[in-house]
């Protein structure tokens, strides 16, 4: 446990999580797990598992720290079709941080075209919407009057949608996508006629380019290196690379490291050919680890195998 000063700094934390939302660079969620939630970032993926395949991530970041993120997501999805060659599925992600609370509901669409034998190439579309509140009681105001402050945000709803590709053959994986096209804007400008408009808190077109191969080390041993790379406008580039050993078709440990940011540890355990489960722990490489105990995230994913198909668990 560190120092107590951190319960002092909940409203630092809030104050600029908040300042998040009120810029125009603001960061979706972020997962060390990412390799196991395609479908929230990229709807391409939706059916690629040839199963109908659940998906629950939480995640709680920079433990001890009052107003930290806090994540939590749902997916579903399954392939469609006479031949499979289509997908659909549901996203649900609810993003808490500080004062505000961010929560999306998407329906994300595929169509896969094989290339050969091994290998295809799918479209996705995701389109939703946007749930913002914003409880401004929960911060210590400096300035009472401030017209951003005067009136919480309840219930701000926005359109989201967004669109991806997704490439894969039996052991490599690769994918673009943007899961919001629409730079919508949070606040109402009409009710804020002294507030600068670089104020308004604007949603950023978030890109995302995601990359994985797995090797077959021995028969017993698979190895796979993974990659996201997230951009967005007015913000530095954040790039995840990991590494996952896969043993004995049950076990898998791997570690991950965010630049400049976090150093993670990763564990997964094959429970059955229907269910994985999978727990994360992220070490802070900033200031920031001196006053929160970590981040940690699990996952746990539940396949339903239709008809008399029998798979071996897929390590993507």
């Amino acid at each position: 446990m560190k120092s107590n000063t951190k319960r002092n700094h909940w409203i630092l934390a809030a104050l600029l999580c908040c300042s998040m939302y009120m810029g125009q660079a603001q960061q979706d969620a972020q997962y060390t797990q990412y390799m196991y939630n395609t479908q929230v970032i990229n709807p391409a993926y939706a059916g690629n598992r040839e199963v109908i395949s659940f998906g629950v991530l939480g995640r709680t970041q920079w433990v001890s720290l009052e107003g930290a993120p806090a994540t939590g997501t749902f997916t579903v999805n399954s392939p469609i079709g006479l031949y499979d060659n289509m997908g659909l599925g549901l996203s649900i992600v609810h993003d808490q941080i500080g004062p505000t609370i961010e929560s999306n509901i998407t329906v994300d669409y595929s169509y896969s075209i094989y290339l050969n034998a091994l290998s295809k190439l799918s479209f996705g579309l995701k389109a939703g919407i946007d749930v913002l509140d914003v409880d401004y009681e929960k911060l210590n105001i400096f300035d009472s009057q401030d017209p951003l402050f005067q009136n919480n945000v309840d219930n701000q709803l926005q359109p989201q949608v967004g669109a991806g590709v997704y490439y894969n053959t039996d052991r490599f994986y690769a994918g673009f996508s943007v899961p919001n096209f629409l730079n919508t804007k949070h606040f109402d400008e009409s009710t804020l006629n002294n507030v600068d408009a670089e104020s308004i808190a604007v949603e950023r077109l978030h890109y995302f380019l995601i990359t994985g191969y797995v090797f077959d080390l021995s028969s017993n041993l698979k190895f796979k290196p993974a990659s996201l790379v997230k951009m967005v406008s007015g913000s530095p580039v954040q790039w995840d690379i990991s590494a996952n050993f896969l043993i004995n078709e049950k076990f898998t440990l791997g570690a991950a490291y965010r630049w400049t940011a976090s150093f993670s540890a990763l564990a997964g355990f094959q429970i059955s050919n229907s269910i994985f489960a999978g727990v994360a722990y992220d070490y802070q490489s900033t200031n920031i680890e001196n006053y929160s105990d970590g981040s940690y995230e699990v996952f746990l994913r539940f396949d339903i195998f239709g008809g008399d198909r029998i798979m071996t668990p897929r390590f993507f």
